[in-house]
């Protein structure tokens, strides 16, 4: 299936017909740290079954679910679980939720993920903002035919992390006394974890972070024009960096360990974002 730009506007419609609500801020909570949703206010669950087109979460810590609600006085739609090339999604299909929250009126995207650390500056239940990616996954959500409605041929990924955004982010967790790192996130293919040569490789060419996720959804947001800011939290250490072996569990206790210092952040940005969002031209 490669979703297009009626399948998406048909989507974005079936979501909005749930909620009174109008963001134009949506946040993709990755695995672990999908729990900021629920303390949303004013909100309606909408299943991802429940929407035309869109696909299906199984990874492990992902509610599979999307939620429209007031953080503060900010309306959002989130994102509970993501799907991910590994469960066999073709790119055009990972990417397809950021197509619909385009056709729903959302002009800024945080997304958020579990990585590991490459960066030996960085410990385990780190928070980094992505300044930039390395797509190693293979895959492109724009190969194909190019539907001029959604964006250009060729876009720019100069900036395909809002500079703005990132400072604001380490402006409110200077207020919050957090640390805020800042780095380079290597997307690979996965669901395998990566070896300690190819952690190696990876450092060479420049990377902080390894995961497998948020590449091809940051490339569809810059498409459609879209501003992203992307956090990851560091669940682990990359194969290689400590005499461990790596496992899921250990990603998800860390989410949860780190999940009161993420929230305080988001809560703290997205007012930020928001005042940035309404002064855009429509």
């Amino acid at each position: 299936m490669n979703p297009d730009f009626t399948s998406a506007e048909y989507a974005a419609q079936l979501v909005l017909s749930r909620t009174s609500l109008r963001p134009h801020i949506a946040l993709v909570l990755g695995s672990g740290l999908g729990g900021f949703a629920d303390s949303l206010t004013d909100a309606a669950h909408i299943p991802y079954a429940d929407i035309p087109s869109f696909p299906r979460s199984t990874a492990i810590g992902h509610a599979g679910r999307m939620v429209i609600g007031k953080a503060g006085n900010v309306a959002v739609a989130a994102m509970q679980g993501r799907v991910h090339l590994y469960e066999g999604y073709s790119a055009q299909e990972v990417a397809f939720p950021v197509r619909v929250f385009r056709r729903m009126g959302i002009r800024a995207v945080i997304l958020t993920n579990a990585a590991g650390g490459i960066n030996l500056n960085y410990s385990q239940g780190a928070l980094v903002l992505i300044r930039d990616h390395i797509n190693l996954q293979g895959q492109n959500p724009l190969v194909g035919p190019n539907d001029d409605r959604c964006g250009v041929r060729f876009p720019d990924m100069t900036q395909a992390y809002a500079k703005p955004y990132r400072e604001m982010a380490r402006e409110e967790a200077g207020k919050l006394g957090m640390t805020l790192h800042e780095g380079v996130y290597a997307g690979l293919l996965g669901p395998s974890y990566e070896t300690p040569a190819e952690i190696e490789y990876l450092r060479r060419i420049g990377a902080d972070l390894v995961g497998m996720s948020t590449v091809a959804e940051v490339i569809a947001a810059r498409h459609m024009g879209m501003k992203v800011l992307a956090i990851s939290c560091v669940t682990n250490m990359a194969a290689g960096i400590l005499d461990q072996s790596l496992s899921h569990d250990e990603v998800m206790e860390t989410g949860e360990r780190v999940k009161t210092t993420f929230e305080a952040l988001l809560r703290a940005v997205l007012p930020r974002v928001s005042q940035d969002v309404a002064q855009q031209p429509t």
